[in-house]
């Protein structure tokens, strides 16, 4: 029974591993008689599921922080964002790819290329396997008795959380800043993709619940990340999630400040960490240096303003322009995110 029970999470791992491998191969293969608008959906739903996996392979290999991120933004909302270009996709577009492909060469038989996916995937879990067994004659003094040893003086247990805001905060900065750049860029794209119909049935009916329990869910793991897996990433994405399930159902600026105060909600991530970090440099010589009983604080300030900043982020991504809700729509006399 002992030998069974060291065996199971062996063979999860492998099943885990084998789809995640086959799954990829399924994304980048793709499928020789879909054209245009249903093989890019047909891709993003198994991309989708590429990242489900690869979230149940993170919290396997107890990295649960990892996993949140990877099913929240990598398979959520980025899954979204792909079904929104997807939809954008033009007619005219699916028809030159479409006459392309039939005007190029033959494409190799199905079972031809099912052989070259099986061997690519093959290929792969033979290096993981080399990986995986040469594990043991690694070094084992790794940088996590050092971060724990140093723990107390951070202002929050959650070691992921204390290297990444306290202890390397500078690359996470630098994160932000490069999200707040590519929101800022797309909104130079034009104006913001237009709001769904509001829909009749149950999408409408589950609304006034389901925005207020991700809103909640997100203050939860803003909270929780000090101490547990959470922390501002997740939170913000699941703020983002409220705000495509207002677009979905109508509002044109999926809850996002009105098109004026926009750049400055998406700045104010960026802000705050910079302030907390010169403040540390003013009082302690080191930006970002923060220790003690202040540094609790000094975090979950940076957290709070980072997730709203992420979540305002991600929204003007999947919005797709300038973020014109009503008011933007209203003053230009037009619809909201009709084309200019």
């Amino acid at each position: 029974m002992s030998e069974l029970a060291k065996l199971l999470p062996m063979a999860l791992d492998l099943i885990l591993l084998t789809s995640v491998v086959v799954l990829a191969a399924l994304v980048l293969g793709g499928h020789r008689r879909a054209t245009g608008r249903n093989d890019a959906r047909r891709r993003v739903i198994l991309f989708i599921a590429f990242g489900l996996l690869l979230a149940l392979l993170w919290a396997s290999l107890g990295a649960p922080d990892v996993a949140l991120a990877e099913a929240a933004i990598g398979a959520g909302f980025a899954g979204a964002l792909l079904f929104a270009a997807t939809n954008a996709l033009p007619v005219e577009a699916e028809n030159k790819v479409s006459a392309a492909r039939h005007a190029g060469p033959a494409p190799v038989g199905h079972g031809l290329e099912w052989l070259i996916n099986f061997g690519i995937a093959a290929f792969a879990i033979l290096l993981l396997g080399a990986l995986w067994l040469s594990l043991p004659a690694l070094d084992t003094d790794r940088l996590g008795p050092a971060v724990r040893t140093v723990l107390p003086e951070t202002g929050v247990s959650n070691p992921v959380t204390a290297v990444l805001l306290n202890l390397r905060a500078f690359d996470t900065l630098l994160e932000i800043a490069v999200l707040l750049t590519a929101a800022l860029a797309i909104r130079q794209l034009g104006p913001a993709r237009a709001a769904s119909a509001a829909p009749e049935g149950m999408l409408t009916a589950l609304v006034p619940w389901l925005v207020p329990a991700l809103i909640l869910t997100a203050g939860y793991l803003l909270w929780v990340g000090a101490h547990a897996p959470g922390g501002a990433f997740q939170a913000g994405a699941m703020l983002a999630a409220a705000g495509v399930v207002l677009h979905l159902t109508g509002r044109s600026g999926g809850g996002l400040p009105s098109p004026r105060w926009q750049p400055w909600a998406l700045i104010a991530a960026v802000a705050v960490f910079l302030a907390v970090g010169l403040a540390g440099l003013a009082l302690n010589g080191v930006f970002l240096g923060y220790r003690g009983a202040s540094a609790s604080v000094l975090i979950l300030l940076i957290e709070t303003a980072a997730t709203l900043g992420i979540a305002a982020m991600l929204i003007s991504a999947y919005l797709g322009g300038d973020g014109g809700g009503d008011e933007a729509g209203d003053e230009a006399g037009q619809a909201p995110g009709a084309p200019r």
